[in-house]
């Protein structure tokens, strides 16, 4: 059996044990207090945890039961009669009529999208039909490229400018002579001569709203979906007006109309037809100018080149030589250049190059001065550079012919 404290001898004095006692009871206390508030920041920290966790079980159970309902349907309103609001089922094109609340019949027009549910009851109102891909190809950042960027199209730019730029900004100066401004421009010429930069620079000029596609975005394999983008561009365009629409090789969907039974070429056909009943139909267009490029101007229907669709068919030939030495100029702006170099020489010796062939020139200059571990560009560099770019050109000419 072990000893009580009062069996103890004690050492020092009956005070000194009181002191030891305290002093180690308040060092118990400490401790207890430290463990204490170590416990309070892990119940808090559980408590958070916990909270997380009920979060998310309670967005799992609300996402579990839309799971478990019944999915809607969606319908167009045809007609607010009397009786109810009739409506068309879309798929099926089944009509039926259905009551509403008075709330919801002042929220409804005729041709609104609704969503009903499996007995047709109108659960809620849509919005707007106006297809995503059409929304997405609006320009929100300028292209970075300026007039004084494109070289040997002084009269094409006047043009341009004069058709879009013009109309936008001083839509009095049409008033005031009493015409009409011109409400489309056709750019076509050969590959590579700047029809797409044009755009881009125009783009960069203007301040109204700039939707940029191809003409193969419009080309799709199911009935009546090419003409509902179309129809949609249109409708993004209004919805954000002034604005501009570029269509790159529209040939695409715009080329002479056959006699070919193929559901493609239909399909195109009317994709077409939907292009020209937008840029110049029943419906007056406001301010929406167009403007399209295409390589393949003799392959265009002669219904989107008449005046009203596109009143300015400009043609972006091959610069010449003077065209030639400002597009070297152009491009070599941030070369290092040797004191060789002759741009109208240069200009003189790449007949026929276009202002693509001369960008790659300066590229492949460029890259000779790399290989031979050299930071300035000679003369030479671009004579050989020219020869490569030549050459591709033929051999590209080639397979082209090849596979024709």
């Amino acid at each position: 059996m072990s000893d009580t404290v009062e069996d103890v001898d004690l050492p020092y004095d009956e005070e000194a044990s009181q002191q030891g006692k305290i002093q180690a009871l308040e060092e118990r206390l400490e401790v207890l207090e430290a463990q204490n508030e170590e416990m309070r920041d892990k119940l808090l920290d559980a408590n958070a945890e916990n909270n997380k966790y009920q979060q998310k079980l309670e967005r799992l159970t609300h996402e579990n039961k839309k799971l478990k309902q019944s999915p809607l349907f969606v319908a167009t309103v045809q007609e607010l009669a009397d009786e109810g609001v009739i409506i068309k089922q879309h798929g099926n094109n089944q009509e039926a009529l259905t009551e509403v609340t008075e709330e919801m019949r002042e929220q409804l027009e005729p041709d609104d999208r609704v969503a009903v549910n499996n007995s047709l009851s109108i659960v809620k109102s849509l919005s707007n039909e106006t297809d995503v891909r059409a929304r997405v190809m609006e320009v929100t950042k300028s292209p970075e490229v300026s007039y004084e960027d494109i070289g040997g199209l002084k009269e094409q730019m006047q043009e341009v400018r004069e058709t879009v730029e013009m109309p936008l900004e001083k839509p009095e100066m049409f008033r005031d002579v009493g015409i009409d401004p011109p409400s489309g421009v056709l750019l076509y010429g050969p590959p590579g001569t700047g029809k797409t930069m044009l755009a881009k620079a125009v783009a960069n000029q203007t301040d109204a709203t700039f939707i940029k596609m191809a003409g193969s975005e419009l080309v799709h394999k199911f009935i009546g979906e090419g003409a509902k983008l179309v129809r949609d561009l249109f409708e993004v365009a209004r919805e954000h007006e002034p604005a501009v629409i570029f269509i790159d090789e529209i040939d695409a969907i715009a080329a002479k109309r056959t006699e070919s039974k193929t559901s493609g070429d239909a399909e195109v056909q009317r994709t077409m037809m939907q292009l020209l009943s937008e840029m110049d139909g029943f419906e007056e267009r406001g301010e929406i100018r167009i403007i399209a490029a295409t390589n393949r101007f003799d392959m265009l229907d002669r219904a989107i080149l008449r005046p009203g669709r596109f009143d300015r068919l400009i043609e972006v030939p091959k610069p010449d030589e003077e065209g030639r030495e400002i597009i070297f100029r152009i491009h070599t702006r941030e070369m290092n250049v040797a004191d060789d170099v002759e741009f109208a020489e240069l200009a003189e010796e790449t007949t026929a190059a276009s202002g693509a062939d001369i960008k790659a020139v300066c590229t492949e200059a460029g890259m000779f001065a790399i290989r031979d571990d050299r930071t300035e560009i000679r003369m030479d560099d671009f004579r050989e550079a020219w020869k490569k770019v030549q050459a591709e050109n033929d051999e590209d000419a080639e397979v082209s012919k090849t596979f024709a």
